[in-house]
């Protein structure tokens, strides 16, 4: 399943309307299965982790053209540069996503905002399937979810609309709360692009429970300001999660110059996408540009191989561990392959 994310302002941690109803602590555990016969002896009953690797990837040829038909006689997969045996090897053209549409609604997002929601309703109209669904976010000095999982178009550009720029009055203090109410990081703190609290969140509170194809798309300038977590612990998020990003770079570059600032949200935004096997696409202030973009995100989420295999490091470690994928053709030896950098074997006790 692929999944398309958009990124609104989120509480700390906990955001009412996504985390589910659990049962109070104060109440007695309820059996309603039937008493064991006296002369029953228990059956014991074991349990064997497998560290089963699922790697979703593209392959292009050297012009940049999406290779498909490939098998799996054309690939090889190394961990940690020990090379492993593939338990499956399927193209992935027609398999449900789950995908997540974020969008920054900082003010130096201000003159795009119109530009960004319109091109990300036209993607999401044309993408989606039955089979998929998705939820939209947007960020800026708060994280709040615009629309919950669905398989509604109609909803989703709905909810893309009335994404609003925040800029909190300044210094953050008085940010106007999301819709789980409160806002992230607490009042006082600094605040102004929470982009990397935005991916954090939303891998690990929106993504965490949904298994298949995964991809966040994020819309914005790159630029993190205030964000509790770091850069780092926002790539690992993903990774955890098995969540592609892409990064539709929206940066208003006559602003930054016209207001005296220098430009910093190329390199990060592009560090994201690379390691967690998605791509960064800049397209400036430019609407055609975006519009192609999301067509050649919508192209590639469509012609996606995916790889599984069992680790020959059987050890339960929580290490990072690196990964690369190495693909020919009869005519091409050296196809590129996007794809995650690694993963984070399970850790002690889970």
């Amino acid at each position: 399943m692929v999944i398309v994310v958009l990124v609104v302002g989120l509480p700390a941690f906990a955001v009412a309307g996504w985390a589910q109803l659990a049962p109070s602590p104060d109440a007695a555990p309820v059996s309603t299965a039937p008493a064991p016969a006296p002369d029953e002896t228990p059956v014991a009953t074991f349990k064997q982790s497998v560290n089963l690797v699922d790697l979703f990837f593209t392959v292009k040829d050297k012009s940049g053209n999406l290779v498909p038909h490939l098998t799996q006689q054309n690939c090889t997969v190394n961990e940690n540069k020990e090379p492993q045996t593939l338990k499956t090897f399927v193209a992935e053209t027609d398999q449900p996503l789950t995908l997540g549409i974020l969008l920054d609604t900082s003010g130096s997002q201000q003159r795009l905002l119109p530009m960004e929601t319109d091109a990300a309703s036209q993607f999401i109209q044309q993408v989606l399937r039955s089979k998929d669904e998705a939820f939209a976010a947007n960020f800026d000095v708060n994280v709040d979810l615009l629309q919950d999982y669905t398989n509604s178009p109609r909803l989703l550009t709905h909810a893309l609309s009335k994404a609003e720029i925040n800029t909190a009055g300044g210094n953050g203090s008085s940010g106007v709360p999301g819709l789980g109410g409160g806002t992230f990081p607490t009042p006082g703190d600094p605040k102004g692009t929470l982009l990397y609290d935005a991916i954090y969140l939303v891998a690990n509170e929106k993504m965490n429970q949904e298994t298949g194809r995964k991809a966040i798309i994020i819309l914005t300038d790159g630029e993190d300001e205030g964000s509790h977590e770091k850069i780092g612990d926002a790539i690992a998020a993903a990774n955890r999660n098995n969540v592609i990003i892409y990064v539709i770079l929206c940066a208003d570059r006559e602003m930054y110059w016209s207001q005296g600032e220098g430009y910093y949200g190329y390199s990060p935004a592009k560090r994201i996408s690379d390691e967690t096997g998605g791509r960064l696409i800049d397209v400036g202030n430019n609407g055609n540009k975006m519009h192609a973009a999301f067509q050649q995100i919508q192209d590639e989420l469509r012609t996606q191989y995916v790889a599984s295999y069992t680790s020959s490091n059987a050890k339960a470690d929580g290490t990072f561990r690196k990964v690369t994928v190495d693909c020919h053709s009869d005519t091409d030896q050296n196809l590129k392959v996007q794809v995650r950098k690694g993963y984070y074997a399970p850790s002690p006790g889970n």
